[in-house]
């Protein structure tokens, strides 16, 4: 019987490694095996991974060693930092230097570094359209994982680098339809009349597996991915759809929502710019079909919908 390859998924406890572990679960025959990573073995979602079949191990992205000795023997290796944890741009790029080192000297053959667009690169720093903040960025967590691609480049670590979207479990958390004093539903959201590539979250995991299985073909190179592009008219009518009533959608002005007042509030306005503006561009990096061809589960969000419906009961 053939070896099989462990790929070590960093934030397996997370939403895109807690896919990717799945994915690899699901598929014994793969020939590959998990490795989760986690800062706290003994947390419930690490002890359900555990009693799925995954070995866990504790690993801090604060600290390389830790890392280093956890990638230790594993073939692969999923990378992935949670900006929204501490929302420190700085301890972002620390921490992906420490994972791109602890690749490097563990001799990880193939990582995928799960990252975004530096939206700089369309928008610089001089460009008044939208606010530059903490003095450095357009879109700090967007931005900082761009910059962060070269850490593993100079580091000499195969990788391929996942350039991912929203998620759609945001419309759960962050843009649920919401009821309106007259009873009726409104989608809010600052997209304008523009389309938003967004994905379900474990699709992101199941695409990163689909990379693994094609062996070393796609290091070096760039994979952008999504699982529809729609405009907030077309999520609107698909929630109208699946909820059974009439959801309608307002383009919330950028600056408007910029000036909302809660944390982030300025970055997800420029955030929200930049996919709209950018729309052409951003979506036409994420060729749908390609995705799908590394994951053929890939959802649509109608699908993805559907399977989440009762997460909008309250609407």
């Amino acid at each position: 019987m053939t070896e099989q390859k462990i790929i070590a998924v960093v934030g397996a406890t997370g939403q895109q490694g807690g896919g990717l572990v799945r994915a690899i679960l699901d598929a014994p025959e793969s020939g590959f095996t998990v490795r989760a990573l986690t800062r706290d073995a003994g947390s419930e979602k690490a002890r359900e991974l555990a009693e799925l079949g995954a070995e866990v191990v504790e690993a801090d992205l604060d600290d390389e060693a830790s890392i280093a000795k956890a990638f230790d023997g594993a073939y692969g290796a999923f990378l992935v930092t949670n900006f929204w944890e501490h929302m420190s741009p700085d301890r972002e790029y620390e921490q992906a230097g420490n994972l791109a080192r602890a690749a490097k000297s563990a001799g990880v053959e193939h990582a995928i570094w799960s990252t975004l667009e530096d939206t700089r690169d369309s928008v610089p720093l001089g460009d008044d359209r939208m606010p530059t903040l903490l003095g450095r960025y357009k879109v700090p967590h967007f931005d900082v994982k761009g910059e962060a691609n070269a850490l593993f480049t100079e580091a000499g670590v195969p990788t391929t680098f996942l350039q991912t979207t929203f998620y759609w479990e945001g419309f759960t958390t962050y843009f649920p339809p919401k009821r309106q004093e007259d009873g009726s539903l409104v989608l809010a959201m600052p997209m304008g009349d523009d389309k938003l590539a967004g994905i379900a979250a474990e699709d992101i995991g199941r695409t990163a597996f689909g990379i693994f299985k094609r062996g070393k073909k796609l290091v070096g190179r760039t994979v952008s991915i999504a699982g529809e592009h729609l405009t907030g008219y077309e999520y609107a009518e698909v929630f109208s759809e699946v909820l059974g009533e009439p959801v309608a959608y307002y383009p919330v002005p950028f600056d408007g929502f910029r000036a909302a007042g809660f944390p982030a509030a300025e970055e997800l306005g420029n955030m929200f710019q930049y996919y709209a503006e950018f729309d052409d561009e951003f979506t036409g990096r994420r060729d749908l079909a390609a995705v799908r061809d590394l994951n053929p589960r890939l959802k649509t969000f109608r699908e993805w919908l559907v399977a989440n419906k009762d997460a909008f009961t309250g609407a």
